[in-house]
């Protein structure tokens, strides 16, 4: 853990790093982090969605470059790489919901794919990128719904047009790697991250923001499917994975590579399991019950097998999936009460790196 403990003054200290998402749930964490360690940070990104967002709340852009844009205008694009020329790059711009794919299948391959063709062809294009981290998803995997962790090495083919597009991103990243980034010399690595949780998550359509909004309403929780287990982490979790793959391939080339990042197996827990641990964190009475709405598919188990970060890299889980939940309450109930969330979002983030 030495890597935690020495983040904040060494590889990102005046570095310039271009982060595309910026605007997202992960994208402010990950750009309050990198303000925190000294980065010069760059942002691409749509504008923050609704009036109630992190990166409005916790005053993200006072502390960098915020660039409104769409991944899918190349031309636009690759005027901020010219004008920036970012020495590290953190592609986290998508179409991130499952139900929203079926209906804006064309609008989320346009985003998720061609949104990365056109990220890695002003990468090819600009000068001066020493590292590129594509961030995509547990689900891009053929889902067999066995009981064992998925490997990097099993085959892709996401089901719902969110996952498969993902499974797309993927493979154009593997493709600019071997026809382009090799000779070049730009290591380039994606990283398939669990489903995250934490503070500031205002989205529809996920387990932990429909809780949120549910306690704060004095309502109960619905639940669609309860039983569907799911491989749950804070969302510093796979933050600090992602600093610390760019970082090391940045030195050392051969760690390149595509990535599983999650929970421990023990974390792994099911929906249900996930809402009871948030009405025992959040109390006043809230409760959940299971509501089948026969919504579109999606996977009943998904676990990832995370022993090459471990191996590779050294990287390993900081938060069990019980202290995640008590830590997306604690942002939760502050933002509630009006406080001071980016205070609070940055304690979490010293904890979590030991600093």
């Amino acid at each position: 853990m030495g890597y935690l403990r020495s983040w904040q003054n060494s590889f990102y200290k005046d570095k310039t790093v271009l982060v595309t998402g910026h605007t997202g749930f992960k994208g402010s964490w990950l750009c309050v982090m990198l303000q925190m360690a000294g980065a010069k940070v760059v942002g691409y990104a749509l504008p923050a969605v609704g009036e109630e967002n992190l990166f409005s709340l916790a005053h993200v852009a006072e502390g960098m470059c915020s660039v409104e844009g769409d991944i899918r205008d190349l031309a636009h694009l690759k005027q901020v790489f010219e004008e920036y020329r970012p020495e590290i790059v953190f592609h986290l711009a998508a179409q991130p919901i499952v139900r929203e794919s079926y209906q804006n299948p064309v609008y989320t391959y346009e985003t998720n794919v061609m949104g990365t063709v056109n990220l890695m062809e002003c990468v090819r294009t600009t000068g001066g990128v020493r590292s590129v981290l594509n961030v995509t998803t547990d689900k891009v995997y053929e889902n067999r719904e066995w009981c064992w962790g998925y490997r990097e090495t099993d085959a892709l083919d996401g089901y719902d047009p969110y996952s498969n597009s993902k499974s797309c991103s993927e493979l154009v990243t593997h493709s600019y790697k071997k026809s382009f980034f090799d000779e070049l010399g730009i290591p380039v690595s994606t990283a398939r991250a669990g489903n995250v949780i934490g503070g500031g998550d205002f989205a529809a359509d996920r387990i932990i923001p429909d809780c949120v909004r549910a306690a704060m309403e004095h309502r109960e929780i619905i639940l669609r499917n309860p039983y569907s287990v799911r491989p749950f982490q804070h969302v510093l979790e796979p933050l600090s994975a992602y600093l610390m793959i760019a970082e090391k391939q940045a030195a050392e080339p051969e760690k390149q590579g595509y990535y599983n990042v999650g929970p421990e197996e023990a974390d792994c827990v099911t929906v249900g399991e996930l809402a009871t641990l948030f009405c025992d964190a959040w109390q006043e009475g809230v409760s959940w019950k299971n509501v089948s709405d026969e919504g579109p598919h999606e996977a009943a188990f998904l676990k990832l097998d995370c022993s090459k970060i471990k191996r590779t890299l050294g990287w390993e889980p900081r938060w069990n999936i019980r202290t995640a939940v008590e830590k997306t309450v604690e942002w939760s109930r502050i933002y509630r009460d009006k406080g001071d969330v980016r205070a609070c979002m940055e304690t979490q983030i010293r904890e979590f790196m030991q600093l």
